[in-house]
């Protein structure tokens, strides 16, 4: 649903340009809590890793996003991306996730105009981010708290953020498009074709949640708090010892000394290298191998701005020169490896930029954090002092 330039008149793309600019400030700020409290609550090494994992998540979609299946004669659709980021890591650091492929694509690979990047944001990262996390909320609420639920939840959260984005679009091309057609034909074709395009991002989408859910559920931040801590028992017949009184845990700490009133030790940190391995595979597959066998059918939106005659002003997109545009390298005659090599480069592009953002924002929660403890601590000296 990558929206060219020439769609949208230049004051609607220049008012959804505001409108992306103000979302992905507010997702910057909404990010730093998620990275913060992703892993091992938020303290330790295990919060400086989800930085790359959620980098990860953007290469993932990037790599996904290259297989367009066929959903009708002559019309293909591809992942959009906005269900999976928000679910995996965060409504706020989804829409970043998104934005940063839809970035990487327009510039480099000359796929999504850049003056409709606003447009392209704010229909594809915001409005299925928002809309998908919205309902996936609401489902894992009034489900059986089980991993199956959230499953669940996530087809069908990603199911109706695909048909939401194309209302999206329509509702933008009534405010803005450039050519005359009839808000009724385009609505129906768009929405149409899109809730086909919706069962393969659903199927996409709950697959892998529910892949990640079974080896590392605590890693799915739409998770969180669903699966109970274990409770071991030397007999079925053995119940929880009652919790003593105040009183007894201060007689005893006397009588044992500090030891038998230390805190318990934390829970060892496990390690999300594996996880981070498989799914950069994974991305790599799939933009450099699998890519080769998608269909090669217009997507969607293609296909009805063709039929309905909404791309008859379409603008050449200001990167078609660039050497990987099409996701192709230019001058290999090979079309298996110019395009593989493209997906490789792609996915590596994705990743470095998208953890680089992702780093820099959980560096400085660290920092915010960091100061406001040593805030806290000089407040408390001085008050010894007094």
């Amino acid at each position: 649903m990558h929206v060219p330039d020439g769609f949208i008149n230049a004051p609607v793309s220049v008012a959804t340009g505001a409108v992306a600019a103000v979302a992905v400030a507010v997702s910057l700020r909404g990010a730093r809590r998620e990275l913060a409290g992703a892993v091992q609550g938020g303290t330790g090494a295990g919060a400086e890793r989800t930085a790359p994992l959620a980098g990860l998540v953007a290469a993932f979609i990037f790599a996904v996003q290259m297989l367009n299946f066929p959903v009708a004669a002559g019309t293909s659709g591809h992942l959009l991306g906005g269900a999976l980021a928000a679910i995996l890591v965060g409504p706020y650091t989804g829409v970043l996730c998104v934005s940063v492929v839809l970035l990487m694509q327009g510039v480099l690979f000359a796929d999504g105009g850049l003056t409709a990047l606003g447009v392209n944001i704010s229909d594809m990262a915001i409005v299925t981010t928002v809309v998908a996390y919205a309902v996936f909320r609401g489902l894992v609420k009034v489900l059986p708290r089980k991993r199956r639920s959230v499953t669940v939840a996530s087809f069908v959260a990603a199911l109706m953020s695909v048909p939401a984005a194309a209302v999206a679009f329509t509702a933008l091309y009534a405010l803005g498009g450039t050519t005359d057609v009839p808000i009724g034909k385009v609505f129906t074709a768009m929405v149409g074709v899109h809730v086909l395009i919706g069962l393969g991002e659903a199927a996409i989408t709950a697959l892998t949640v529910g892949a990640v859910i079974a080896v590392r559920p605590d890693l799915v931040y739409g998770a969180r708090g669903l699966a109970k801590p274990l409770e071991l028992r030397t007999s079925p017949l053995d119940v929880p010892a009652p919790a003593p009184a105040a009183d007894e845990v201060t007689t005893a700490a006397r009588e044992t000394g500090p030891a038998a009133s230390a805190p318990a030790a934390p829970a060892p940190r496990r390690s999300v290298r594996r996880v981070w391995l498989a799914g950069l595979a994974a991305a790599l597959l799939c933009a450099g191998g699998i890519s080769y066998y998608a269909s090669a059918s217009p997507d969607g939106l293609e296909k009805v701005a063709h039929d309905q005659g909404i791309d008859a002003k379409t603008e050449a997109h200001a990167s078609k020169d660039s050497p990987l545009a099409d996701y192709s390298v230019k001058d290999i005659g090979n079309a298996r490896l110019a395009g593989g090599l493209a997906g490789v480069i792609g996915v590596g592009a994705t990743l470095a930029v998208g953890t680089g953002v992702f780093v820099v924002l959980r560096r400085r929660r660290t920092a915010e954090a960091a100061g406001a403890a040593g805030a806290v601590g000089t407040a408390g000296a001085s008050g010894e002092r007094v």
